[in-house]
This record gives structure tokens, sequence and C-alpha cells, in this order.
């Protein structure tokens, strides 16, 4: 089984201000979308893994939360694309939480859910280093981060150094990302013929 964990806020749609609350402040970042359609038409089962702080503060109720994502699957859908599921943090930072990234927890609950073993074929995609801390530190050795959200500072060329966990692979972007991931299993394939 292929399972590709991919960030939501900076990876998928435009970061916020501060929280995205509805779902008409949800806009996808230019050609997101269209890569997650072509992880899902590749065989990859494509989930999220989000911290959600908004709703431990009260800034959004649940309802909220899915509104959003149900706006983000249709836009998806309407693509040719799929998410699995959408697993989330709800807690505030203060809760000191074990599924709230950089914490493992959330990635442990996909892994548990699909009951895929440690080291079996799973990547994780973010724009931030709490996501790709979290996905270290549950077993997840293929880390890919796009400069799309918080890291878009960071020159692509450059190879990553610490925090940032090692092996770590720079992409401009979730298309980038996805062309990368595709190249590589060809490769796979090819060398297993």
């Amino acid at each position: 089984m292929k399972i590709a964990i991919l960030d939501r806020d900076g990876t998928l749609n435009a970061m916020g201000d501060e929280y995205i609350t509805s779902p008409d402040e949800w806009t996808p970042i230019p050609g997101a979308l269209e890569a997650v359609a072509r992880l899902s038409r590749a065989g990859w089962h494509v989930v999220i893994a989000t911290n959600q702080p908004g709703l431990g503060r009260g800034v959004i109720d649940v309802h909220g939360v899915n509104a959003i994502h149900s706006r983000m699957l249709k836009m998806l859908a309407a693509l040719g694309g799929r998410i699995d599921a959408v697993f989330f943090c709800p807690h505030a930072e203060s809760e000191h939480c074990a599924c709230r990234k950089p914490a493992p927890g959330l990635m442990e609950q996909i892994r548990d859910r699909y009951g895929v073993e440690r080291g079996e074929m799973m990547v994780a995609v973010g724009s931030c280093l709490a996501h790709l801390q979290a996905a270290e530190a549950a077993g997840i050795q293929q880390l890919h981060l796009v400069c799309t959200g918080a890291a878009g500072h960071l020159d692509t060329s450059q190879p990553l150094a610490a925090p940032w966990p090692r092996g770590t692979r720079i992409h401009a972007d979730l298309n980038a990302c996805v062309d990368f991931i595709a190249a590589a299993q060809a490769a796979k394939a090819a060398a297993a013929h």
C-alpha cells in the first residue's frame, strides 16, 4: 500500500492570516489539487494530517472544519482526485497532547488505521518543520518539504540542515514533489523488471 501523508495549510492551501475559519477562506495553492489528483490516479492513498488549534482556542468548531474539508474534497473530486481521510489535532499548543505535530500521534493514527508497518511505503509531504518532524518520529523515511507555506523562503537548490530531519528532500511546490515521487516510482519499477 502506498500512502502519502500531506499537511494541509501551506501545502494544499494558502495560509490564512491566522486561522482559516470558513470554506470561503480556504483557497488552494495553484496546482496543488491537480498534484493530489495525479497521486490518486497513480494508486496512492492520500491522507491529510493537520494541526487545527483554532478548535482548541474556540475560533472554529468541528462543523466549520468539516465544511472547509468538504469544500476541499469537492474541488479535488472535480479534478478526478481524492483524499482518503483527514486526521486533525483539535488541541491548542498549550494542551500538550500527543497528536499535535511535531508529536507523532497523528502519523501513528494513520499508520494504525491503514495497518502499515514502520518502513512500509509511506511518504510525508509538508510545508513546515513540525509536519516532517512528526513523520520522522513515526518512522516515515521519505520526507518531502514543499516551499509554498512556512518554508517559502528556503532555497530549493541548497540541502537542508538541522533542525530539519536528515534526508528531507526539498521541492518548489507540490507539483514538483509529485514529479519527483512519480520518477522515483518509475525508476523502481524499471529496476524490478
